[in-house]
């Protein structure tokens, strides 16, 4: 097990903990934050130790896919629903750190890293990279920690739930979901069909692992069209609301 799956976990475990006491310290002052996204982080850190130094079940193709699945698309979204930003925005007194973090966030590089087109090409770009061109039979240990980045910028990118500077919008955000999609699909068939470059795995583990990059792949990209699904939801219900008020006031006012 390499030197950087430990640090990766360790760091996960260290960040599990600093946002536990980070919304305990918020609620012991007043203010409210869900224990669901509590939950939420809590799900994805732990998800994340167990794949990077848990036992995984199935042959070696099979488990890498199944670290795969967790590392950059399960974890990353319990993460992103948690919204560490804001929570740690809220914890932080008003000025020092926390504006110095809240104009970072706003940053016009951030934005544009933000651009879910761009994070999805870092994120299934690089998947391509590693899994098809001659990288795959290095097995670099910083591969990782890519992957897990990648995965994390792709879905806060996706979701948007923390503050930024510019919300994209829904439109941008489901069309790259889609494409994303699509590619990651393409990517798992093709690997059905034939192994990485340089690497050999026995034909039932290469089916079995790519399958599961398959089908895994598309129920953690259900889960992240029902976020974008529920924010446009609310988004329509206050217009709604809103063009209902003004009706009703216009009325009244005859």
């Amino acid at each position: 097990m390499a030197l950087v799956e430990w640090v990766i976990a360790a760091g996960a475990a260290a960040a599990v903990t600093a946002y536990l006491l980070a919304a305990a310290r918020l609620r012991r002052r007043g203010d409210a934050w869900p224990v669901l996204r509590d939950l939420s982080f809590l799900a994805g850190g732990g998800a994340l130790v167990w794949a990077l130094l848990g036992h995984l079940p199935g042959g070696p193709f099979t488990a890498h896919m199944a670290q795969h699945l967790v590392v950059a698309m399960a974890a990353p979204l319990s993460l992103v629903l948690g919204r560490p930003l804001t929570l740690l925005l809220r914890v932080l007194p008003p000025r020092g750190t926390r504006r110095t973090l809240l104009a970072a966030a706003r940053a016009r590089p951030v934005r544009w890293l933000l651009f879910p087109p761009a994070a999805a090409v870092l994120d299934v770009g690089g998947l391509w990279l590693l899994y098809r061109t001659p990288l795959a039979a290095s097995h670099h240990p910083l591969a990782q920690v890519h992957v897990l980045l990648a995965g994390l910028l792709f879905t806060f990118a996706i979701c948007q739930l923390d503050p930024v500077r510019h919300r994209w919008s829904l439109a941008w955000r489901g069309l790259t979901l889609l494409g994303a999609g699509a590619a990651h699909a393409v990517l798992a068939k093709s690997l059905y069909a034939a192994p990485p470059p340089g690497a050999v795995y026995a034909a039932t583990d290469l089916h079995t692992g790519s399958q599961l990059m398959y089908y895994g792949g598309d129920l953690v990209e259900l889960a992240l069209a029902a976020v974008l699904a529920t924010q446009w939801y609310r988004a329509t219900g206050r217009v709604l609301r809103r063009s209902t008020m003004a009706t009703r006031r216009t009325v009244s006012a005859e």
